[in-house]
């Protein structure tokens, strides 16, 4: 295969050109017979019966969910837009989280007051983060 062919593709083929002709009626052949094995011709003679029977019906399931697929699309485009433009890598993420945990907790204990003076007088020997000088 050439790299013109690659890139640039091959002449579309007219269905009445003879070259592809014979081509073309084993392609289509096939394909009527995938249809048939795989029943999407039935399934698609009743949807198209229901359009032709149901016009304003079936115009307005199809508008409804070509609209609703829309505004899916824009949703998740807008949340993505939205989302933080800091790239955070994990271990900062992490940092963040031992932080938040230390400051909960550093709190948690000051709400106490005279408990937490009377234990860090108690303990001398305890710097505060739970573990002993040497």
């Amino acid at each position: 295969m050439s790299w013109k062919k690659i890139f640039v593709g091959e002449k579309m083929p007219d269905k009445n050109d003879p070259k592809y002709h014979d081509r073309y009626e084993k392609e289509v052949e096939a394909g009527r017979e995938f249809a048939r094995m795989t029943r999407i011709d039935k399934v698609a003679a009743m949807i198209q019966g229901f359009a032709n029977g149901h016009t304003k019906l079936f115009l307005g399931i199809l508008f409804t969910f070509i609209l609703l697929c829309f505004g899916l699309n824009i949703y998740r485009i807008s949340h993505v837009w939205n989302q933080s433009k800091d790239s955070k890598s994990a271990i900062e993420r992490q940092e963040e989280l031992v932080r938040n945990r230390h400051d909960r907790l550093k709190n948690a204990v000051s709400d106490f007051g005279e408990v937490d003076k009377d234990y860090q007088l108690n303990n001398s020997n305890n710097n505060g983060n739970g573990y002993k000088k040497d």
